[in-house]
């Protein structure tokens, strides 16, 4: 009971603050049966057991480190979910405690429960995936070994901006490992066969996410698939094509330097042009007809009249909505506690916000405006979010088109420009394509 509870709250929370994709899943493993031990990468704290928690159908069993089981609420949560403590030497805590937790584990397994954990043992803001731990290949050995069918699947947790409110964020599901290929040989140490399947789960979590050298590689990959798609006629931003792009990055700045640095130099240089124009790749193609304008025009005279009631849901859900940047702001924290911080203090500032604003209304105007105010509070809410997010895309549009058709001149010649240099990106993209899918 507490478990679907707290789990319909984490998931409103989340996918109020994020757009939360669908998850990716071809073979059904968040939802499916038996013993599964699912592996993620760790870019942002708290929130990635929360989006697995709010996205996995099924219950899951988590690992988490041992302070968070001592705070004042996340502890009692957490125990009353049935998570396992890890103990961690950073922590200052006795990491032989960590038997039970593996004997538990295991146990978990072999009942045909699921679990999930984090090998990298640290949440980071690296760009790139750290050196992976091999606990999780000694719980699903030690399983396997117990008779279990245990798999290990790799979760990928890729954000377009943890820290931007409505920023977007995927869940992707890789192919399953099975753990009992993985047990050692005749006379082969335990340890081998775990250094071996976590190898592989180094691969299979590299083949969901993002892997970059620098965080200054993303804008750059960025353009190099809109001009793909500029070229191609494809959508941009296809998750699977931007991981692809990532590996064919890694091998040319390995076997091809000068060239690589080139080109990326050559990309970032472009999307600066575009940049002083405030222009994506991807609208150089847009071709406007009258009828589209028209069609554009006439919807955005209508929510002109609904102007006054997002007004009011301004002015009501400003303070709530910047409270949450401002304590960041005052508490410095790492990069990768950004977001957990901001997701907190937005469920905490809204229901107390919420709560304040009905008080308030039925202490001026009585009970009938406190039940009036309490009520009406959230669909304002979600219908001013709507709102802002739909407005705001209609003023760049707006942007878009005015700048496109006073500038057909510059249009083509950026244009020109970006075909161009897609066609320099694709031609090192067909170069290098069987090297990248061998990786």
């Amino acid at each position: 009971m507490v478990y679907s509870a707290l789990r319909a709250v984490v998931a409103l929370a989340l996918r109020l603050f994020f757009r939360v994709a669908a998850p990716v899943d071809p073979d059904g493993a968040l939802a499916g049966t038996g013993p599964v031990l699912l592996v993620a990468n760790h870019p942002a704290a708290l929130i990635d057991p929360a989006l697995v928690f709010a996205l996995a159908p099924r219950r899951l069993t988590f690992l988490a480190k041992a302070p968070l089981f001592s705070l004042p609420v996340l502890g009692w949560l957490l125990k009353a979910m049935g998570a396992l403590p890890v103990y961690r030497k950073k922590d200052g805590a006795d990491t032989a405690r960590n038997e039970g937790t593996l004997t538990a584990s295991v146990e978990a397994l072999v009942a045909g429960r699921a679990l999930m954990l984090f090998p990298e043992g640290l949440s980071h803001s690296e760009p790139r995936l750290a050196a992976l731990k091999t606990g999780a290949a000694r719980i699903a050995l030690e399983a396997a070994r117990q008779g279990a069918a245990v798999r290990v699947v790799p979760v990928g947790l890729t954000y377009e901006d943890k820290t931007r409110f409505r920023s977007q964020v995927q869940l992707e599901v890789g192919a399953a490992l099975v753990a009992r290929e993985f047990r050692e040989g005749p006379g082969e140490e335990p340890h081998a066969a775990a250094r071996r399947l976590t190898s592989a789960i180094d691969q299979a979590l590299r083949a969901v996410t993002l892997n970059l050298d620098a965080w200054e590689d993303l804008p750059v990959l960025a353009t190099a698939d809109a001009l793909h798609a500029l070229l191609s006629g494809d959508a941009p931003g296809s998750a699977e094509r931007l991981k692809a792009f990532a590996r064919g990055m890694a091998v040319a700045r390995a076997e091809q330097p000068e060239r690589f640095e080139h080109l990326k130099g050559e990309l970032a240089a472009f999307r600066r042009r575009l940049d002083l124009v405030q222009l994506e790749a991807h609208e150089l193609d847009f071709q406007y007809r009258a009828s589209t304008v028209v069609r554009f025009v006439g919807r955005n005279l209508f929510w002109l009249a609904m102007l006054p009631v997002a007004a009011v849901g301004l002015a009501a859900f400003t303070l709530p909505y910047l409270f949450p940047r401002l304590l960041l702001k005052l508490r410095q924290e790492e990069p990768d506690m950004e977001a957990t911080v901001m997701l907190l203090a937005a469920m905490v500032a809204a229901p107390a916000w919420w709560a304040l604003l009905t008080a308030l209304a039925g202490w001026l105007g009585g009970w009938p405006w406190g039940l009036g105010t309490f009520l009406a509070v959230p669909p304002l809410a979600l219908f001013t979010r709507y709102y802002v997010e739909r407005r705001t895309a209609a003023l760049r549009d707006a942007r878009v088109f005015v700048r496109l058709v006073s500038h057909r001149a510059l249009q083509a010649r950026l244009r020109a420009e970006g075909e161009a240099l897609a066609r320099e990106v694709l031609a090192l993209a067909e170069e290098l394509k069987p090297r990248v899918v061998a990786l």
